[in-house]
C-alpha cells in the first residue's frame, strides 16, 4: 500500500514570542509507521496538533487523501479520519470504557431520550475485539491500568473510522510486557492499511516500530530517512545538529566525601519496608528497580511528603525530624518530582518567579515588600548558569520544552542551596540532547559536593551515572552495587528477588 494519505508542507505557527515552526514538512503513507523526532521544543507535537485541529496553522498547506484540507478543530480531524492519542490520556475515571470511548456519540433508544447501553457495549466490543485486547467495555476506567487505558484511547481513535492516528510518546508509562503489547496493536493496524505517526524520545523503540523517521530541529523540517538504512547516530546528529558520545562515567572511584545523609530502618505502608542506606557528599547515588518498587515513596518519605510509620533520618550526624517538606528543605534536602508540571512548577507563573519559589524569604525586603531587581538578577544568572532557553524570564514555563521545565525545578533547589538532591526520574519525556545537560549538570553538582540521589527507570542511565546503585523490589532494598561492578543482569536479579528470598542474599552480592 503506498497511497499517500498526509502533506503538510510550509507550514508555519507562532505563539507570543516563540516561532513554533518555520517552513515545517511531513507525510505519511498508508500502513507504515512513520516516527516523528526532535529534541524538546523542535516542534513534534505542535506540528501534529495542528494535523488533528487542536492548533490553527498561520500559513501552509496540508493536502489529506490528495485533496486540499482545512482542519479547523479536531472535530474536523475526527470527522476525517486523523485522531490523535495524547501523552496524557483523556479520559474520565468514573466512566465505564464503551461510554468513554462513544461520549456525545452514544447510540439511543427509540425516541431517542435514553442511551441504548446494550448497543453502547455492543459497539466498544467490536472495536476490543478488532484489537484482541479482551476488555469488557462495561469496565470503569479508573479500575485500568495506564496501559489498558491507552488501548481504550487507540480503540476510541478508531471509532471515527480514522485512516491516520497519532501516537504522542505511547509507551512513557508503560512498562515491557505492555509496550510489547502496544506494538502487538500497531502492527495489526499498519495490516489495515492505518497510518500511523509515532512520536517518541527512545530510539530503542524506533528500530523495532517504525519504517520511516523525520526529524525535526528548532520548528524546522531536516529530514526524513529509512529506519532500517540509518544508523541511529545519524538520527541523534539530526536531532541535535551535532554528534553525541555516549561515553561512560568513570565511576570506579569510590566517592571518599563525609556520610551526609542516613536514613535508618524507614517503614512507611507497605510501599517502604525497612530501608537504611547512607549517601555521600560528591556522590551520586542511584535508586533502581521495576514500577512498583517503592522507589519514589522513599524519596517522599525522606522528604516529608509522605507520612513515616518509624524509622530515623541523621543529616550531618544529627538526627532531624521530617514531618513536612518544609522540614526538609529546611535541612538542606530537595526533591525533584517526577512529575515535574504537578509538583515542581507553578505552570502559570514566569520562568523568573518558579526559580526563586523555594527561597522568597531570601528576597523580602522592609514591610514585606519583595526585592524584584534582586530577583531578576538570579533568574537571569540561573538561565546563564543551566542554559534555559527561553525569550525571557517572564515566559510561563507551561510554554518552556521539557528539558528546560526540568532545568527550572533544578534552578529553584540550587537557589535554596541545597546540599542533598533527589532526582525523580529526571530525564522522563526529555530528548536526548537535553539529556546530556541535564547529565553533565548532575556531574557538576556531585563534583561540587553536592549529595545527588537519582531514582530512574532507564538502566543505562543508572548504570552510566551512578557511583553506587541501591536496587528495589516490593519496598525493601535487595542489593547495593558499586557503579564498576553494576551490569544490567545483576539489577535486574535485584528487582526481581522477592521477599521471601532476601534472606539467603544479605550480602548483597550477585
Amino acid at each position: 500500500m503506498h497511497e499517500e494519505l498526509v502533506r503538510m508542507e510550509n507550514i508555519v505557527k507562532t505563539f507570543p514570542g516563540v516561532l513554533a515552526l518555520s517552513n515545517a514538512r511531513f507525510d505519511l503513507i498508508a500502513g507504515e509507521v512513520h516516527a516523528l523526532m526532535g529534541e524538546n521544543g523542535a516542534g513534534k507535537s505542535t506540528l501534529m496538533k495542528i494535523l488533528a485541529g487542536i492548533y490553527s496553522k498561520d500559513s501552509g498547506a496540508i493536502t489529506y487523501l490528495g485533496k486540499p484540507t482545512d482542519i479547523p478543530n479536531p472535530r474536523a480531524a475526527q470527522h476525517l479520519g486523523i485522531s490523535i492519542v495524547h501523552q496524557e490520556l483523556n479520559l474520565m475515571n468514573h466512566l465505564s470504557a464503551a461510554q468513554n470511548m462513544f461520549i456525545g456519540r452514544e447510540p439511543r433508544r427509540a425516541m431517542g431520550a435514553l442511551v441504548d447501553e446494550k448497543k453502547l457495549n455492543e459497539q466498544a466490543q467490536e472495536y476490543f475485539d478488532l484489537l484482541n485486547l479482551g476488555l469488557d467495555p462495561r469496565v470503569r476506567i479508573g479500575d485500568l491500568t495506564v496501559a489498558k487505558q491507552q488501548m481504550v484511547e487507540i480503540a476510541k481513535a478508531l471509532s471515527f473510522k480514522s485512516r491516520v492516528l497519532i501516537m504522542d510518546e505511547p509507551t512513557a508509562s508503560l512498562t515491557t510486557s505492555e509496550i510489547e503489547e502496544l506494538f502487538r496493536i500497531i502492527r495489526g493496524l499498519k495490516a489495515q492499511g492505518v497510518g500511523i505517526v509515532y512520536i517518541s524520545h527512545k530510539m530503542d523503540e524506533l528500530k523495532q516500530i517504525s519504517d520511516r523517521v523525520t526529524v525535526m530541529r528548532d520548528g524546522q523540517y531536516v529530514g526524513t530517512v529509512p529506519t532500517a538504512e540509518t544508523s541511529m547516530e545519524t538520527i541523534i546528529k539530526m536531532m541535535v545538529g551535532r554528534t553525541l558520545f555516549e561515553t561512560a562515567r568513570n565511576a570506579e572511584a569510590e566517592v571518599a566525601g563525609e556520610v551526609y545523609l542516613d536514613v535508618r530502618h524507614l517503614n512507611c505502608g507497605r510501599a517502604v519496608r525497612d530501608v537504611s542506606f547512607t549517601a555521600r557528599r560528591g556522590e551520586i547515588l542511584g535508586f533502581a528497580g521495576l514500577m512498583g518498587a517503592g522507589r519514589t515513596e522513599v524519596a517522599r518519605a525522606v522528604f516529608g511528603a509522605d507520612p513515616v510509620d518509624s524509622g530515623e533520618i541523621w543529616v550531618k550526624g544529627a538526627r532531624v525530624s521530617i514531618t513536612q517538606p518544609k522540614h526538609a528543605v529546611a535541612a538542606g534536602i530537595g526533591y525533584l518530582s517526577e512529575d515535574r508540571k504537578r509538583f515542581g512548577l507553578a505552570l502559570g507563573l514566569g520562568l523568573g518567579t518558579n526559580t526563586v519559589l523555594a527561597s522568597l524569604s531570601r528576597f523580602r525586603a522592609a514591610l514585606g515588600w519583595m526585592r524584584d531587581g534582586a530577583m531578576r538578577a538570579v533568574a537571569e544568572q540561573n538561565v546563564r548558569t543551566l542554559a534555559i532557553k527561553t525569550p525571557s524570564i517572564s515566559q510561563k514555563v507551561q510554554f518552556l520544552s521539557g528539558g528546560n521545565q526540568q532545568k527550572v525545578v533544578i534552578a529553584k533547589w540550587l537557589n535554596r542551596d541545597c546540599e542533598v538532591l533527589i532526582f525523580d526520574e529526571p530525564t522522563r519525556g526529555i530528548d536526548i540532547g537535553a539529556k546530556q545537560e541535564i547529565y553533565k549538570l548532575l556531574n557538576d553538582l556531585a563534583q561540587e559536593g553536592k549529595v545527588i540521589i537519582m531514582i530512574s527507570s532507564e538502566l543505562p542511565e543508572i548504570l552510566r551515572m551512578s557511583h553506587r546503585i541501591l536496587v528495589m523490589c516490593e519496598g525493601r532494598i535487595t542489593g547495593e552495587l558499586k557503579g564498576a561492578e553494576a551490569t544490567q543482569e545483576k539489577i535486574m536479579f535485584y528487582a526481581t528477588l522477592r521477599e521471601t528470598m532476601v534472606a539467603g542474599h544479605g550480602d548483597k552480592n550477585h
